[in-house]
């Protein structure tokens, strides 16, 4: 039987996902000789290897016991078997949604790193704190593979210690007196005291250990490449400290910005101070693109930590006399739910990388040790066991309230992004509203759009990623289906409120307010049409005829997306890969070549037929259009003599969405405003220049205005 600290950090047989998973590989993949699986144990989410019926070894998954979450933010799935002596005897990587590894390594590479754990000993692992085996590391791939290697050994550990395996024994909850951060110590101290008494430790490591590092793992690439330089050049020199201790925050923030780490830190989280200087950067820059920094992770026993962006906050200075100049000083937060113990000792490990190629890297790891010293410590008793044991249902609301803990503090954390993404959506709403005087000055709405369209490319696309997609959809309708929750959808807030904008916008002028001015590769296409249209590349009319019948394209493909979806979401989010937006505006092309090959064939078509994607192809845009139909305002206004005799606006339309007899299609139509322009102008409009040509006849006529020296008398405009 488990105890009952087993049960808090795995799940039980009935909310195990491993059962989902056992079709896709053989028992003998898993655990050599195996015949068969044996029924899911009834006290935890193991699997028995079976060979002629007997147990000969044990499977799992490791998102029932850990937290795999990975680049994408969603689980990365890997079945383990491990045998009695708590050896890990088979690894299968078996459901993963890595954008960098499905677009830009093959597979096969992250099978064998994930794998070559086969042959891991748990017992060495739990001896050396989960450290004793060689990080592999695919370069591309930094923080793929340290979340499957995390996943393995702490899921792993868990296992063996709840099982019993190689002697492993799941360790007693302490009953005891326990040390716990003295918050009533508030003594100033300085630089040279701290770094004394251990209150800061150091990691310095000069040009020759590196050479000197490399060298001993082996690899020829990296030896090949040393370092330059004088070999007693600085290559990085970091320290560490434990900043929410109120005695060593003070000392190294200073009053003030100590009170503001205070205000920022929610119950149960810590914050790491880490001060770097040296050539070696401990920050990098893979966090500017992915958000996760993957060079620096913290480790305590089982605990791993890595930090977010959104998690990180820049220091100006070191408050404490006698403080060295630093590079870089960042302070990082760590969450409540990462099981933390700053009474305990912990390390921090910092990940160096070699370029050993042009994209490929070679890898070392360096652990800064850390210890609280005893000064900041002071003795507690623990509350009763039997008090503070909750039961499933707590349990489950304690998560549902950590969840929404999250993402309240994600929205608080970019209260600056959603103000701007706002503002924007504001200012469109009043352009809608007010769209006939907005639309009286051509010059102004042409510039006013192109500048809009850059906001979203640039700031909405490239730097916040926040490109809705057909699969967000497909996934809000499965959520339906299923336990929906809003916590999921709430977790990027720009998302969120795209998608509420575009629930409102439904109701008011339909598809248009998001294709045509929020949808960041759609202004891409657009922008790069325009530049097409300057470099006098020919445009090409697409006969009505066939425009018409190219139109339902993007209707089969959403229908085709949506029952795929019905039987497997992820297989449509596979298939869902017919839109590009996530090789043009997520990834900015830094994609394998197919993918990219792909975006750039449909931009192509684009500088020829404008929004040809969006015209015929986009399943997102179908998605859209099929709930718009329920709008309830018809804004573009329209003449009579729209379409019969004149079919100006139909031929200026950029995506066709004006019928020959001058009828505007509400699903095809973008809103570019366009025809509203066309609509009060008074040299383009035949009607317009009618009105104003019977005007001055009328103004002469009264007096009110001098007939024109050898003045025509005014004509209509031929009809085009």
């Amino acid at each position: 039987m488990l105890s009952a600290l087993a049960f808090t950090s795995a799940v039980l047989a009935d909310d195990a996902l491993v059962s989902r998973f056992l079709s896709k590989v053989e028992a003998g993949d898993l655990v050599p000789g195996a015949d068969a699986f044996g029924p899911i144990r009834d006290d935890a989410a193991v699997v028995p290897a079976l060979k002629g019926g007997d147990t000969i070894g044990w499977v799992y998954l490791t998102s029932d016991f850990v937290s795999t979450t990975g680049y994408s933010g969603k689980p990365i799935h890997t079945l383990v078997g491990v045998d009695e002596n708590a050896v890990i005897t088979g690894v299968r990587l078996v459901k993963h949604s890595e954008p960098i590894v499905l677009i830009g390594i093959p597979e096969s590479k992250i099978r064998a790193v994930t794998e070559g754990y086969a042959g891991l000993d748990l017992k060495v692992e739990a001896e050396s704190g989960g450290s004793a085996h060689d990080l592999d590391i695919i370069s591309g791939a930094t923080v793929t593979i340290m979340v499957i290697d995390d996943s393995i050994v702490r899921s792993g550990l868990k296992v063996a210690r709840a099982l019993g395996l190689g002697g492993l024994k799941q360790e007693k909850a302490d009953t005891g007196p326990r040390m716990v951060v003295d918050t009533g110590k508030m003594d100033i101290q300085d630089w040279m005291t701290m770094t004394g008494d251990g209150s800061v430790r150091r990691m310095s490591l000069d040009v020759a250990q590196i050479n000197d590092a490399f060298a001993q793992q082996g690899d020829a690439r990296a030896i090949a490449r040393p370092e330059d330089g004088p070999e007693t050049d600085s290559f990085v020199d970091m320290y560490l400290a434990l900043a929410d201790v109120p005695s060593i925050g003070l000392s190294l923030l200073g009053e003030a910005e100590f009170a503001n780490l205070q205000k920022r830190l929610k119950e149960g989280e810590h914050a790491l101070l880490v001060m770097g200087r040296g050539r070696y950067s401990f920050k990098g820059s893979g966090y500017v693109r992915g958000g996760i920094f993957d060079r620096i992770q913290l480790i305590q026993d089982d605990v791993s930590v890595r930090f977010h962006d959104r998690q990180q906050t820049r220091v100006g200075e070191i408050a404490a006399a006698g403080a060295p100049a630093f590079t870089e000083m960042d302070l990082f937060i760590i969450p409540a739910d990462s099981d933390f113990d700053p009474a305990k000792e912990f390390r921090l490990q910092l990940l160096v990388q070699r370029a050993v190629g042009p994209i490929d890297k070679v890898f070392l790891t360096f652990d800064l040790g850390y210890r609280l010293p005893a000064a900041y410590l002071r003795s507690e008793t623990p509350v009763d066991a039997v008090e503070t044991n909750t039961t499933g249902e707590d349990a489950q609301a304690e998560e549902k309230a950590a969840v929404q803990q999250l993402w309240k503090r994600i929205w608080n954390d970019r209260k600056a992004d959603i103000l701007v993404l706002a503002g924007a959506i504001g200012v469109l709403t009043l352009v809608f509203f007010f769209q006939m005087q907005v639309t009286r000055n051509e010059r102004f709405t042409f510039w006013f759009r192109i500048g809009f369209l850059t906001f979203t490319l640039v700031w909405l696309g490239w730097m916040e990623n926040a490109q809705l997609s057909v699969v967000n959809v497909l996934a809000f309708f499965s959520a339906l289906t299923s336990d929906f929750s809003w916590d999921a959808f709430l977790m990027d807030p720009l998302v969120f409120l795209l998608w509420f904008s575009v629930a409102a916008a439904l109701l008011f002028w339909g598809r248009g307010a998001y294709c045509g001015w929020l949808c960041p590769f759609g202004a891409l296409q657009e922008l790069t049409n325009r530049l097409a249209k300057l470099c006098r590349i020919p445009q090409i009319e697409v006969p009505w005829g066939l425009h018409e019948r190219l139109w339902p394209l993007k209707y089969m493909i959403f229908l085709g997306l949506f029952g795929l979806s019905l039987y497997s979401l992820d297989t449509a989010e596979h298939y869902a890969e017919v839109e590009p937006f996530k090789t043009a505006i997520i990834l900015k092309f830094q994609r394998a070549w197919p993918f990219v090959l792909f975006a750039v064939a449909l931009l192509a078509a684009g500088l020829f037929i404008e929004r040809f994607y969006c015209r015929y192809l986009c399943p997102l845009g179908a998605a859209l259009a099929i709930p718009a139909r329920l709008r309830m305002f018809d804004w573009l206004k329209r003449y009579r003599e729209c379409g019969n005799p004149c079919n100006r606006c139909a031929k200026e339309c950029m995506v066709q969405a004006i019928h020959p007899e001058g009828n505007i299609n509400p699903n095809e139509c973008l809103n570019c405003l366009h025809c509203q322009v066309l609509y009060q102008h008074d040299q383009k409009c035949p009607v317009c220049i009618k009105k104003l040509a019977k005007r001055k006849r009328f103004e002469v006529q009264t007096g009110l205005r001098k007939p024109e020296p050898d003045a025509k008398p005014a004509t209509s405009v031929p009809a085009e």
